[in-house]
């Protein structure tokens, strides 16, 4: 059988609250991290799970974030991340995810203690094996509100293989 492999890109952010507390778990690729502000936003704000999701959209052509998920989140209450993941990965057909990059742009929280983690999680989300999910982490040395400490920003890269 011969493929078309395509690379499709998605991106997210959010931004923090600016109440700091005591023990606050962000979520992020679908792992919890103990911080001092959630993120702002209406659903867990997993940037992370939101990236690759708007990549996948970016693939299949349906947009999930913004349409789908804003019912599920807004009217039904369901604020997990993952669950908007799997809606857009039922539109992918007989195609396969085969690869993720995902970029992560955070002055804080510091990451490389969860990268590991959050490298098993996408690659259970996504049926990969963790060799073909790789995950970098940048501060942005201060150049726009995510290396200033106000938010985190992701970028994902997916390859994905399609029957011709």
């Amino acid at each position: 059988m011969e493929y078309a492999y395509i690379s499709t890109i998605g991106q997210d952010s959010h931004r923090f609250e600016d109440e700091i507390r005591e023990d606050v778990k962000l979520t992020l690729g679908g792992v919890e991290i103990l911080y001092k502000r959630n993120f702002s936003a209406n659903s867990d704000g997993d940037v992370i799970l939101h990236a690759v999701t708007n990549a996948i959209s970016g693939f299949t052509t349906v947009n999930v974030l913004g349409y789908s998920a804003d019912k599920l989140c807004l009217e039904d209450g369901i604020k997990d991340s993952r669950v908007f993941l799997d809606e857009a990965l039922k539109y992918m057909g007989d195609a396969k995810i085969i690869h993720l990059s995902v970029s992560v742009e955070c002055l804080e929280p510091k990451l490389k203690p969860y990268i590991p983690a959050i490298r098993t999680s996408l690659a259970n989300l996504l049926d990969l094996d963790e060799s073909s999910v790789g995950i970098t982490a940048t501060t942005g040395e201060g150049l726009n509100g995510m290396g200033r400490g106000e938010g985190v920003g992701v970028l994902a890269v997916l390859t994905v293989k399609k029957p011709v």
